[in-house]
């Protein structure tokens, strides 16, 4: 845990509710008798609630009202039931658990014990965790048998009593990758299309950036453009999906051309998606530097719509919502960031000897993005915004070749990296077993789903 973080903290920073199903946990012997008569463990499953000392529910427990005798009441003292806690707001931790009837002392103890494997405010919405409860003593208070939760489907943690407190252990689950493959059509756009499809957030993404350097998603795709792909997911030993892989082939067919890229890590240990000549799918620039926008202004001469005169427009305006995150168009340097003038908020970055991007009219900077910063492709350094002299939220992005600033549309832009000699044979290797793994799946329209 961070230093300074007290408990009261972790105490109070989630919240959850319970569930009012309260299920007996069974013993070794479910049809055990105590004289003559079997023990009526089914007695406890309608509590909704554990009774507290000062309700009246807890006045009126009265174990021998059973009519069982006190050998069968002690075995119903030490057969703990199970309820279910789900993460809610209202409650916190400590306030659920002490509404199960766990005394607030037993229950610090037990978060306290948690908190040194797992920090309580990593809790989620939604999130379940089973409790094992002893029923109450005649006092009214509840005891803690054991509390079971999955903070992200990768792990298990589990406090249960020891001495006087509670001990915590976390465990990794066992995982199986298995390989998957879905299919769908282009109605709207390949992102609609894809999630309709039941593709997972984080590998829609990644599919989106295959295809950026090769697409241009808001003049290109067109309804009816096609779209596969083949991934993979990891699974428990009892079939649940917790996590995802990475894509190993994906393909569009866009205006009935076929784009297809296979993953394949290249002699350097980096990894990336290369057509089946082995030509990378990397560009030196990306398409487009802020993703769901259309061009409302191209490159050329136009009627400046507040000058009121024709000039020349040096470069493409992208409209899109305020706010909406711009992406460095590729690798390199900042050469400006602030204000400039008419440009508003403005960025600059050099890529090489012969490449420069701009980006104008934002509505705030990156804190990272200052002269001499180093950037990585698609990595945000602003957001769209309206500073300077323009007339509404959108980008205004130039591309700059040997200081001139050119049409981003009609600029050759310079290849990723292109496979050859040993290299290149390997990955026809690869190529060919991705290729029978992916003509031996079905597809399938619907994958499984876990918390994005």
């Amino acid at each position: 845990m961070a230093g300074g973080l007290s408990l009261a903290g972790l105490i109070g920073a989630a919240s959850f509710a319970v569930t009012v199903m309260a299920t007996p946990t069974p013993s070794d012997d479910s049809s055990e008798t105590v004289m003559g008569a079997a023990t009526p463990s089914a007695a406890l499953l309608p509590m909704t609630e554990t009774p507290r000392p000062d309700s009246p529910l807890a006045a009126n427990w009265d174990r021998a009202s059973l009519g069982v005798d006190s050998e069968a009441q002690s075995d119903l003292l030490n057969r703990p039931y199970s309820i279910e806690i789900e993460i809610a707001p209202g409650d916190t931790l400590m306030s659920v658990l002490q509404d199960a009837g766990i005394d607030r002392p037993v229950a610090y103890r037990a978060i306290e014990a948690l908190s040194e494997v797992f920090d309580p405010r990593g809790l989620r919405p939604k999130q379940t965790m089973e409790v094992d409860i002893m029923p109450p003593l005649p006092n009214g208070v509840s005891r803690l048998a054991e509390l079971r939760f999955h903070p992200d489907g990768l792990r298990d943690v589990i406090v249960s009593p020891e001495g006087e407190g509670f001990t915590a252990t976390e465990s990794v689950r066992s995982l199986t990758d298995h390989v998957v493959r879905t299919d769908g059509q282009i109605d709207s756009s390949l992102y609609v299309a894809a999630r309709d499809a039941g593709v997972p957030v984080r590998v829609l993404g990644s599919l989106i950036n295959i295809f950026s350097f090769d697409v241009d998603f808001q003049r290109e795709v067109q309804p009816g453009d096609r779209f596969s792909l083949m991934f993979s997911e990891k699974r428990t030993d009892d079939g649940e999906t917790v996590d995802f892989g990475s894509i190993l082939v994906a393909e569009m067919t866009v205006g009935g051309t076929l784009k297809r890229f296979y993953q394949f890590q290249d002699d350097d240990g980096r990894i990336d998606y290369y057509d089946a000549k082995g030509q990378s799918v990397r560009r030196a620039l990306l398409r487009t530097p802020v993703e769901g926008a259309r061009i409302s202004s191209g490159f050329g001469k136009r009627k400046h719509p507040i000058l009121g005169y024709t000039k020349m427009h040096k470069g493409l305006d992208f409209a899109a919502p305020s706010g909406t995150p711009i992406y460095a168009a590729g690798d390199g340097v900042v050469e400006a960031a602030g204000w400039n003038g008419g440009y508003g908020r403005y960025i600059r970055i050099r890529h090489n000897g012969t490449y420069s991007t701009a980006y104008a009219h934002l509505s705030r900077i990156d804190s990272r993005i200052k002269p001499g910063a180093r950037v990585d492709q698609r990595q945000i350094i602003g957001y769209v915004g309206t500073s300077g002299r323009s007339t509404g939220p959108h980008l205004h992005y130039e591309v700059h070749v040997n200081g001139r600033q050119t049409n981003p549309l009609g600029v050759k832009l310079p290849t990723g990296k292109t496979l050859a000699g040993a290299e290149l044979a390997r990955f026809e290797r690869v190529r060919a077993e991705i290729e029978q793994q992916y003509a031996a799946i079905e597809p399938r329209t619907q994958v499984a789903q876990i918390v994005d």
